[in-house]
């Protein structure tokens, strides 16, 4: 249904235990418009995602791993080489005895990325690998 700013009404489904969540979180930030947090997550869905429609990113691929498990650690480095003309940096952090964190930055071809991020994400003792691109 047309809105008179030229937004559209619209219903959407959320289970009662998220739904729960979202109420806890907007009291606590002091927020009263569940359209705004609707719209808001909507944007930063797209914005996420915007990336991997285009044909250049730019951004950080974030790693979480345990450093002890196979040769992980010699493998993201391998990796890394192979992909030295997307890799601008890398940043390496210790989070406990057990597990590492890896920052790379990354720009260029959207495919070349994606190659890059399947690779990681085979190898094992890899936890988390989240990228934080932006359409270039």
């Amino acid at each position: 249904m047309p809105m008179c700013d030229g937004g559209l009404k619209t219903g959407i489904y959320i289970p009662a235990d998220l739904f729960e969540e979202l109420r806890a979180y907007m009291k606590s930030l002091g927020i009263t418009s569940k359209s705004k947090i609707v719209q808001e997550a909507l944007r930063l869905f797209m914005l996420e995602h915007k990336w991997e429609l285009t044909g250049s990113a730019v951004g950080i691929i974030g790693v979480v791993y345990k450093h002890e498990v196979g040769n992980v650690d010699h493998m993201l480095t391998e990796i890394q080489h192979d992909y030295l003309d997307l890799i601008i940096s890398t940043v390496h952090i210790h989070l406990d005895k057990e597990r590492c964190m890896l920052a790379i930055f990354v720009r260029g071809c959207v495919e070349k990325i994606k190659e890059l991020l399947n690779r990681i994400h085979k190898l094992r003792g890899i936890e988390i690998v989240r990228p934080m691109l932006l359409s270039h």
